[in-house]
């Protein structure tokens, strides 16, 4: 069904949630619904982005609103509304950023509340906040991650929240339970020191009227599939590897729908209908967290964390065992690939013929997105700094915010420069969301909306 709306210099058709700018200068209004956006892909470039902005006197800055708690939740958006979640306990969590390698777990005893919230997205006004679940944490976190690190995701009906060990929960447009599913213990950690938890991360992704989660644990790990109407299991596949934080994404080419997941030894794609694994990879960084993503006809896959961080771009029509002998090596499956040019923390980006990965070190590579060619490598700082929120872009700029708040921007296109670095004046470890033309960062403390005044 068609709507008519009208706003100040434009007439837009809205349908199925979507906002089409016909005329006038009013800047198009598309969701952003998921982690990283429309099929994590990062990009909204309906609209111009500032590159510059002061949190402190407000330029560009069009509201901030503080959330209580602390999550590593991106923030999503649909319509009219910034939905966020987050964990809120008394008292200020500990949270220690920057670039170390402790493998520390942080034991938080006190019962802690899972809320979703849904924010305006024109003025920040809270509209609702919703307690989700209550209790004490089932495993504890890394030192660095929190107790509400996936993102939720919806499809402009319902939200789906994934809060790790305590639940899937389904909720409507007004902050309603629809539905929850308990999914068992997520014990996220260190393969090699099981003792060490560090919390869930992957994130639910909603396609075709069902629930896609992908949980990689200690013990038990699956991919599953869920409806979303009710949330009864449609299928369930057992999974061999060891823990990871990636979120599923999905790729439809080839003629075929696959959930394409990341993974140590058993990265691949499923059949999105029956659950049957069609091709795995085996090998590449043993801690994997950057989700998969689809462009230019290929999926990009990227893992670090011990021997080798392979970057490798596959192709969809990929069936079987498609290992290579060696992380930099190349077959009918995998046609281009790096075996230490990938990323830790961050899922990369592809804009036009170009693919953008930044490790951790805040070392930017730009890769010809069909070739694998290097155009550039170069560090954002010098300063030290960590970096663990993805990139985003408008689609003229990319914009790398580091742990400690800083945020890069650095222009598409094959030559490397950093046009300005803006201070966010807080920890930011959560990947920012784009829509209407306004960038979405949630901070330690507060969400914050910027966009050209």
């Amino acid at each position: 069904m068609k709507t008519r709306r009208w706003f100040p210099g434009a007439f837009l058709w809205v349908q199925f949630g979507l906002t089409l700018t016909i005329l006038g200068e009013s800047p198009v209004v598309r969701p952003w619904p998921q982690f990283r956006g429309a099929q994590a892909s990062g990009v909204d470039d309906s609209a111009p982005l500032p590159v510059s902005w002061n949190v402190e006197t407000g330029t560009n800055i069009r509201w901030q609103t503080p959330i209580p708690g602390l999550a590593h939740a991106s923030p999503i958006v649909w319509g009219d509304r910034v939905y966020v979640t987050t964990a809120v306990k008394p008292g200020k969590s500990e949270l220690k950023v920057g670039l170390y390698g402790d493998i520390d777990s942080v034991n938080e005893t006190e019962p802690q509340q899972w809320r979703l919230l849904a924010v305006d997205r024109t003025d920040g006004r809270v509209l609702w906040n919703v307690l989700g679940y209550e209790s004490v944490p089932k495993v504890k976190r890394h030192t660095k991650a929190t107790h509400c690190n996936s993102t939720p995701a919806t499809d402009g009906n319902r939200l789906v929240a994934l809060f790790g060990s305590e639940g899937l929960f389904c909720f409507d447009t007004s902050g309603k339970l629809v539905w929850k599913k308990d999914l068992g213990p997520m014990d996220s950690g260190y393969f090699d020191v099981p003792s060490a938890q560090w919390g869930f991360a992957g994130s639910p992704v909603i396609f075709d009227g069902k629930v896609i989660v992908q949980c990689d644990v200690q013990k038990g790990s699956f991919l599953a599939v869920f409806d979303l109407a009710d949330g009864h299991e449609l299928w369930r596949t057992a999974r061999r590897d060891v823990p990871s934080w990636a979120s599923p994404a999905i790729c439809s080419e080839s003629g075929r729908t696959q959930i394409v997941v990341n993974g140590w030894h058993q990265a691949g794609g499923y059949d999105f209908t029956t659950g049957k694994e069609l091709w795995h990879l085996d090998g590449g960084g043993d801690i994997p967290v950057p989700t998969p993503i689809v462009a230019n006809g290929l999926i990009y896959l990227t893992s670090a964390h011990g021997k080798v961080r392979p970057m490798r771009a596959i192709r969809p029509t990929a069936s079987g065992n498609i290992t290579p002998e060696n992380a930099g090596a190349t077959n009918n499956a995998i046609a281009w690939a790096h075996a230490r040019q990938g990323n830790y923390m961050q899922t990369p980006l592809a804009l036009g013929d170009s693919l953008y990965g930044c490790f951790d070190l805040g070392i930017l590579t730009c890769f010809d997105a069909r070739s694998g060619a290097i155009r550039y490598s170069e560090r954002l700082t010098k300063s030290g700094e960590g970096f663990t929120a993805s990139p985003v872009s408008d689609g003229r700029h990319l914009y790398f915010a580091s742990e400690v708040g800083h945020v890069y921007v650095v222009p598409a296109g094959p030559t490397f420069s950093v046009v300005s670095t803006n201070s966010m004046n807080e920890t930011c470890m959560a990947s920012p969301a784009i829509s209407g033309g306004t960038l979405f960062f949630r901070t330690r403390e507060k969400l914050v909306a910027i966009g050209n005044r």
